[in-house]
């Protein structure tokens, strides 16, 4: 390549007839030096070059593409788990009403046996004193006659 440059050279040197645009057999050779160069960059630069910007544009996408669908899939499971933790919440709310609900219907049962209980005794109490005060009475009515009998015989011995 370059023996043909220095041989246009030498040839344009002995043919100085032309100035700045001399189109003779240098113009030719110019565009067959840069077709060669291009197609010899394209095969050995640009084709190389390429192919690694095309596999990094396809890693690229494959790694946005598993992205958005691990980013799908975590959306996803986080409504699941949101649901089922929505769900939870409301059947724990349930059994804490029904166990409040069981508590307060046995403190009420506790609360009426209490004062079943109460009230008995109450009754059995106020039936004792009741009993004493009749046998009080009883007993207070033989020593008045007892004692009326006494102060009768007395009055009447006198």
């Amino acid at each position: 390549m370059h023996i043909i440059i220095s041989l246009l050279s030498e040839v344009s040197e002995t043919n100085d007839k032309g100035g700045l645009f001399d189109f003779n057999a240098t113009l030719p050779l110019m565009a067959l030096q840069f077709l060669a160069l291009t197609v010899i960059l394209n095969f050995l630069y640009y084709k190389p070059v390429s192919n690694i910007l095309d596999d990094r544009d396809e890693y690229i996408r494959n790694s946005l593409t598993s992205a958005s669908a691990s980013l799908v899939k975590a959306d996803d499971l986080t409504k699941t788990y949101e649901f089922e933790l929505a769900e939870s919440r409301k059947s724990a709310q349930k059994i804490i009403k029904s166990a409040q609900e069981e508590a307060q219907a046995i403190v009420s049962e506790k609360i009426k046996e209490a004062q079943k209980e109460a009230e008995k005794l109450l009754i059995s109490a106020y039936d004792e004193l009741h009993i004493q005060k009749e046998q009080a009475l009883k007993s207070l009515e033989i020593q008045i006659d007892i004692l009326s009998d006494q102060i009768q015989k007395k009055l009447l011995d006198n």
